[in-house]
């Protein structure tokens, strides 16, 4: 009985023993004490009302973390998203002002998106631009499209015509809670799987850990990084579509420091900068505990500076704790292998 229990872990043995998962449980019991520290200081923070909007809030933030999560589980970074989630909210609004259907104004919005991510890739994989440059490039570009697409003004309201793109994106309820947290969620649960069970999951995490390795493994490294990018870019285009949603117009300015909370969502939840390393579980619980953090520090009356200073040092102290066990990790088996 004793060595075929053994031999046979059980579901929640194999759960808890994913690689990744430590780093997971220890955040979610902070994510826990957050809450309840919160809670304490203001009741109104674990209303009903209040949770709804939370859950609505940590969506965006979940959706980037996810597209900057399958870029850091490579070894890069992107660097283009919350441009990217500015032009695709312009975008988007300037062709349902010009009386564009709704829903082909999306995918619109999306090819245009998607081929800033199909050049990220490129860049990166083909061109061999370090990351971090070619995706200042295409952030900067980005950008700038999103301010030229309707003459460097925000736009007007997208109308009544819109009223079923706003409701599904952003407005709409389904079992009380708001459809952005839903979408964000089936996003989430799609690219997990393609993580967790796929060929194609592999070889991203293959890539990461060694890319040397991949390669004579027979994985095709540069289709891989072009698909991480895509990924990246698509989560970008939904975001920045719940925004345009959410406001009911376009604004150049949507977006801004959203690469920022993407790294914060993913490092926080034990995604590894270095690459090859971290669960997309830990993708949700870094977004919550951000969600968390800008809503609680809100109820307890800190001003938004204060605000980004301490969501700063959660992520050079999640990054710098990483590099620490990636390093002492590296040194043992060294010594090992002498």
């Amino acid at each position: 009985m004793n060595n075929s229990s053994e031999k046979n872990p059980g579901t929640l043995q194999r759960f808890v023993s994913q690689k990744g998962m430590g780093q997971v449980i220890t955040v979610t019991v902070g994510l826990v004490v957050l809450c309840i520290v919160f809670g304490f200081i203001n009741t109104n923070f674990f209303t009903s009302r209040n949770i709804t909007n939370l859950l609505r809030q940590i969506a965006p933030t979940l959706l980037i973390g996810v597209g900057q999560s399958y870029v850091l589980f490579t070894g890069n970074i992107d660097l283009s998203i919350g441009s990217v989630v500015g032009m695709s909210c312009m975008i988007s609004a300037t062709l349902m002002c010009h009386g564009v259907n709704p829903w082909v104004a999306v995918l619109i919005t999306l090819a245009c998106c998607l081929v800033v991510g199909y050049v990220n890739g490129i860049l990166v994989s083909r061109c061999k631009l370090p990351p971090f440059i070619a995706t200042l490039g295409t952030m900067t570009i980005a950008r700038g499209i999103a301010q030229i697409v309707n003459g460097n003004y925000n736009t007007d309201s997208i109308g009544e015509g819109a009223k079923g793109f706003r409701s599904f994106f952003y407005s709409g309820k389904v079992l009380g809670i708001f459809s952005a947290f839903w979408i964000a969620i089936v996003i989430w649960l799609v690219f997990n799987y393609i993580m967790g069970r796929t060929k194609t999951g592999r070889h991203i995490y293959a890539t990461g850990s060694n890319i040397d390795a991949a390669r004579l493994s027979g994985v095709n490294v540069n289709h891989t990084i072009v698909y991480v990018y895509v990924v990246s870019a698509f989560c970008a285009c939904v975001t920045g579509l719940i925004t345009c949603a959410s406001t009911g117009t376009g604004t150049m300015d949507a977006g801004t420091s959203y690469e920022m909370y993407a790294v914060a969502a993913s490092v926080i939840g034990g995604v590894s900068t270095l690459g090859g390393s971290g669960i997309l579980l830990g993708t949700v619980i870094g977004a919550s505990i951000w969600g968390v953090l800008q809503n609680g520090l809100q109820f307890a009356g800190a001003p938004v500076a204060i605000r980004n200073i301490i969501i700063g040092i959660i992520v050079v102290v999640a990054v710098l704790m990483d590099v620490i066990v990636r390093t002492g990790k590296s040194k043992t088996r060294r010594n090992k292998n002498n």
